[in-house]
């Protein structure tokens, strides 16, 4: 069984490019770990502070078109040397998606109807979630309410995700 679980961070904003995700004068590092101070570091967003919020993070959960701008991998490898290795949004800049998956890490898309249940169980005080990959399930649950929701990725993708990535796929299937 594959799954993911963690705290939630709701990012209330459409459009969070990957610039913002990792600013491009990070993308000369030549380790992945190099990033990880400043992922989100050039976001602004009312109420929202990267150096403290994102402590203990392991899903975000934002609007519409995340990832969109430049096509790059250090976008989801910021995320992922950070401990993120989900995000849920109503929709992804196709070359962001993909990168998501490439790496093992899902990109789950998600009617505004439950991304707004999402933000909703968040306002309280944060909450925490969990991923089933098998089943497609999200249990997310905050202080006050529990939700189940489900979702769907296409059979490739999650096989990346349960193989760890393209490269570890590769290198059982080549």
């Amino acid at each position: 069984m594959k799954s993911f679980e963690g705290n939630i961070l709701c990012l209330d904003r459409a459009d969070i490019n990957t610039d913002e995700i990792i600013p491009a004068k990070y993308l000369t590092e030549i380790e992945k770990i190099a990033m990880k101070p400043h992922l989100l570091e050039d976001l602004t967003l009312d109420g929202f502070d990267p150096a403290t919020d994102l402590e203990d993070i392991a899903v975000i959960v934002t609007r519409e078109n995340f990832g969109c701008g430049s096509s790059r991998e250090h976008a989801p490898w910021a995320l992922e040397v950070n401990g993120i290795h989900v995000v849920i949004a109503p929709s992804f800049a196709r070359i962001f998606r993909q990168n998501m998956f490439n790496c093992g890490m899902l990109a789950i898309d998600l009617p505004e109807d439950d991304i707004q249940a999402l933000f909703d169980l968040c306002n309280n005080g944060g909450g925490r979630l969990t991923v089933d990959v098998d089943t497609n399930t999200i249990r997310a649950k905050g202080k006050e309410k529990q939700l189940t929701l489900g979702f769907s990725i296409s059979e490739f993708d999650k096989t990346l995700v349960k193989t760890g990535g393209w490269v570890e796929y590769a290198d059982t299937n080549y």
